[in-house]
């Protein structure tokens, strides 16, 4: 089939250092050679500025498949539900989740909201917005920001044993982040990035384990903001990873039906990532990123791959479910919808 037309939108925000803005644009030219050899016509967008509206004006929305790829305006933290909801309101279909999905997607009060209504397990919660976290006595505990993304706020210290350092470790997430503290049941067991993409039918790619093995002391079994940012760091580097997860079948159902049901519970569209952990037989859901990283090294893309599909073909594939809403380009389309 003809491939349809991409128009690919990243940030590059001039304020990044320089070595950021490097990665970004190499990771843009990854992707934009993978879609090229796929055959997919493509423009770039670097998003440089906070008027969106003004680096659309060259792009006929009748004419584009908008790869949204910009997770937020230069100088306004938090908006990527903002670029969103720009795309829909000049008429383009874009990749991804829709504004109001995106929005909730920085509330995990929110999260952990719908996911008891539907009776999907999620650690035990409480939202505090003073250093008094009343009369929880569930230990360990995991206290951190409750309106951030990237494990912000998650450190060692993060795991709290008693109620002193519960109540200290509240006090400095208000202090520091200027937000309630999410206060959870630590559930020590093993931890799964989950990702998964889909509309009608979600597919659940091969699951990748954070492998803790290394860690004796409790506090040091999770995935740390330095695990993710700082090479070199301890949990960087000893934080192993194991893809595909080794998961019996009953196992796999298991996670799969959680996820899948958390998945359509958060309105997720097109892929999703969840980071979920297992303890006595049950799958907790830690967090939902309707939105997640897409760079080559990322979860979702090292999980395509596993799946056998290249960074390019991912890229595409996520393109192909963004089609079928397109008023032209959807029309009769047998692109995939999972």
């Amino acid at each position: 089939m003809k491939k349809p037309p991409v128009l690919l939108l990243y940030n590059l925000d001039p304020a990044w250092p320089v070595e950021d803005r490097d990665i970004a644009a190499q990771e843009t030219d990854r992707l934009v050679s993978g879609l090229g050899e796929l055959g997919h016509p493509l423009a770039v967008v670097a998003v440089c500025h906070p008027d969106l509206a003004e680096c659309l004006k060259p792009y006929d929305p009748r004419e584009w498949i908008v790869f949204n790829w910009c997770e937020e305006l230069p100088g306004l933290p938090h908006s990527d539900a903002q670029v969103a909801e720009i795309l829909a309101s000049k008429g383009y279909t874009y990749t991804g989740p829709p504004p109001e999905v995106l929005r909730r997607s920085w509330d995990k009060a929110h999260m952990k909201q719908l996911l008891d209504k539907q009776g999907i397990p999620t650690p035990r919660w409480r939202i505090c917005s003073t250093a008094d976290p009343g009369d929880w006595t569930c230990f360990p505990a995991m206290v951190k920001p409750s309106q951030e993304h990237c494990s912000l706020g998650v450190t060692t210290d993060a795991v709290v044993r008693n109620a002193d350092a519960l109540r200290d470790r509240i006090a400095y997430i208000l202090d520091m982040f200027r937000q309630p503290a999410l206060v959870e049941d630590f559930i020590d067991g093993r931890e799964f990035h989950v990702s998964l993409w889909g509309n009608g039918e979600v597919r659940m790619l091969p699951v990748a384990e954070m492998d803790f093995s290394r860690f004796d002391d409790v506090r040091d079994r999770l995935c740390t903001y330095e695990s993710k940012f700082h090479p070199g760091s301890r949990h960087y580097e000893d934080i192993q990873l194991l893809l595909p997860a080794p998961l019996a079948d009953a196992e796999y159902d298991r996670l799969y039906r959680t996820a899948q049901a958390a998945y359509r519970t958060y309105g997720c569209r097109d892929f999703a990532r969840l980071d979920i952990r297992l303890r006595d037989g049950v799958f907790y859901i830690l967090d939902i990123n309707p939105n997640p990283d897409i760079s080559s090294d990322a979860s979702l893309a090292c999980a395509a791959e596993a799946a056998g599909f290249s960074f390019g073909a991912m890229g595409s594939h996520l393109i192909g479910m963004a089609a079928v809403r397109h008023p032209e380009f959807g029309r009769g389309s047998s692109v995939p919808s999972g």
